[in-house]
């Protein structure tokens, strides 16, 4: 809770027009610098440096709370409340986050890491104020591309109607909200900005409410005015939820937005500032580029060529086979949720426009589409990442799965993703995707399996079905063992080592690492892990009289804790280990130290098999 009692003065309370404008030139070149060695989200940051700096000057984050809407912008708010001098550290592992994370500052008001939520929460936080009668002002800072998501106008409908004081900041780059239309709409809308205006104006609402002829008269006015806007001005739909509109303002001019910010301060009332930025301000490459720029590996800051070059990738690979695929049946389509890049189609785009749809930062409909064209005879394939699909678990179970729907799911990113840390690791796809009755999921350790499997997943199984496939590029196993639902990788007589996906190069390494030191392992690949292929596994434990399983998931519902289940069930003793993520969120870091961190690399799979069997 903040501590009303005592409240500081904002951080860049003292700072003139003039200083703020250098502070921001200062801020984006560090940005530039310190992001081209870390990887991060550029683009956006730099599109938003104005616009913290003025939140600053009027608000005290240690006690007003700033709610970001992804959160992914929030690296300049980093920096202005002490944690400049870590930025070097950023995404890496004992650094600070690339997301708004409270247990790392008191100035970081909510955990954000997914879209669309920040309005719903603000007017939690506001409603909470008010009932406990403290003292702090709430703010959401929200992207355009956020009100692509259902969530963002059920959030923007609560808030205007709840009446509570807060302030909503639309984030406008003109990648997702119509540009106003016509000279008077402009010049109405510069008027309504000028000081003079938001002067006279809150001191006749003053004067007009202290009597109530006065009231009356207001009211009158303000219906006439508001009918007149609703004509001109595209502020009508915040307005009629209930927001005082601001706007749209000028997002890189931190004098004007630290005015507003003042005088949206002080109205007491919902109010929308809308504020026009532009993405990747300040770096021709990322202004150029911005979706390259969006989320970027290491690059040369003075060209923005990345220093490691993008090869080929799981989703790379998914995409070129999901166009094959297309060009030999017309049924096949794509969706994507704002993720078009991100899931390798923007081939399948180019060649089929027509059935390839993006929905915006709405998973739900996506999968409800997806139902919807699968009951009329196509064939979607939804590419959606891991921890964005929890977003519709309601919509797969009651609208594909109830129906028994062929739908494919394309689980990008599943397992450990690394540096976005807790609200991207992809662990919890197996577990949830178990409880689905009907529902197949493969999962592919190499490319090969993910172009045999994707083309088994569209073209053979009935029903939905999953294929869950890794970050990046594949690992030391490159065969493609798919044929079967598991398959032997190796004969072993001491221990059954039992892995699937990304996590079967680790297992391999593990067994040749065993085999050094005297262990003969068995180890067997799942390639199918929902149902779940357990005859292959339980013979093998039979055989060795020992398991150990190991998987980058949560172990709530693993396949480890399922096949524990089966063995007694069956009555197979046996000396059994689980190895997974755990049964909490998964930090930051490179995938290879959570690997260590998690005991899942090679190395320390080996140990713990000995530990087993005894011989540790």
């Amino acid at each position: 809770m903040p501590d009303t009692q005592k409240r500081y003065r904002p951080i860049l309370a003292d700072l003139s027009d003039a200083q703020a404008a250098q502070l921001c030139d200062e801020l984006r070149a560090e940005l530039i610098q310190d992001v081209a060695q870390t990887g991060g989200h550029l683009a956006s940051n730099l599109g938003s440096v104005e616009l913290t700096v003025a939140i600053h000057r009027v608000f005290d984050t240690s006690v007003d709370r700033l709610v970001f809407d992804v959160g992914h912008q929030c690296y300049t708010h980093k920096m202005l409340t002490g944690r400049r001098e870590e930025m070097s550290s950023l995404r890496q592992f004992g650094g600070i986050s690339g997301f708004p994370k409270p247990s790392e500052s008191v100035h970081d008001a909510f955990i954000a890491g997914h879209a669309s939520n920040s309005v719903a929460v603000a007017v939690g936080m506001a409603r909470a104020r008010t009932l406990l009668g403290e003292d702090y002002h709430v703010l959401a800072l929200l992207g355009d591309g956020a009100l692509t998501g259902g969530l963002a106008y059920e959030g923007l409908s609560n808030a205007g109607q709840s009446g509570e004081p807060m302030i909503v900041i639309l984030n406008d780059n003109g990648m997702s909200i119509t540009k106003n239309v016509g000279g008077v709409a402009e010049h109405l809308a510069r008027q309504r900005l000028k000081p003079q205006y938001l002067t006279f104006k809150k001191g006749y609402r003053k004067v007009m409410g202290l009597t109530w002829i006065g009231r009356k008269v207001y009211r009158f006015t303000h219906r006439l005015k508001k009918a007149f806007k609703q004509t001109i001005l595209p502020s009508s739909m915040f307005e009629d939820m209930g927001f005082y509109y601001m706007g749209p303002v000028d997002g890189h001019d931190v004098a004007e937005l630290t005015k507003l910010l003042r005088y949206a301060k002080d109205l007491n009332e919902p109010v929308l500032l809308h504020v026009r930025t532009i993405k990747g301000k300040g770096f021709t490459p990322a202004q150029t580029n911005p979706d390259v720029f969006h989320g970027v590996g290491p690059y040369d800051p003075d060209t923005g060529a990345l220093k490691k070059p993008a090869g080929d990738s799981f989703s790379s690979v998914f995409g070129a086979e999901l166009v094959r695929l297309a060009r030999e049946d017309r049924r096949v389509c794509a969706l994507t949720a704002a993720m078009l890049t991100g899931t390798g189609l923007e081939g399948f785009k180019r060649e089929f426009p027509k059935r390839c749809f993006d929905v915006g930062i709405a998973e739900g409909c996506a999968v409800s589409m997806a139902a919807g064209l699968a009951k009329q005879g196509m064939i979607p394939v939804f590419a959606v990442y891991s921890t964005f699909l929890q977003r519709s678990y309601d919509m797969l179970l009651h609208d594909v799965a109830l129906g028994g729907l062929h739908v494919v799911f394309a689980v990008d990113r599943a397992g450990l993703v690394g540096e976005d840390g807790e609200t991207h690791q992809g662990v919890f796809d197996p577990a949830f995707f178990d409880t689905v009755p009907g529902m197949t999921v493969l999962a592919p350790a190499s490319f090969a399996e993910l172009r045999s499997m994707l083309r088994t997943a569209v073209l053979d199984i009935p029903g939905p079905v999953a294929i869950r496939y890794p970050r990046g590029g594949e690992g030391e196993f490159t065969a493609d063992c798919s044929g079967a639902p598991a398959a032997v990788l190796r004969e072993g007589t001491d221990l059954t080592l039992v892995s699937y996906g990304a996590m079967t190069t680790q297992a391999v390494r593990a067994a040749e690492i065993l085999a050094g030191r005297g262990v003969s392992a068995e180890v067997v690949k799942l390639n199918t892990i929902t149902p779940l292929p357990e005859q292959i596994a339980l013979a093998s434990v039979r055989k060795t009289g020992a398991l150990l399983t190991a998987e980058d998931t949560i172990a709530s519902n693993s396949v480890g804790r399922r096949l524990a289940a089966c063995l007694g069930r069956e009555g197979i003793r046996a000396k059994v280990a689980l190895c997974s993520t755990g049964d909490t969120f998964t930090t930051h870091g490179s995938v290879p130290k959570l690997r260590e961190l998690l005991g899942l690399d090679a190395e320390s799979l080996a140990d713990r098999a000995m530990e087993v069997l005894g011989r540790g």
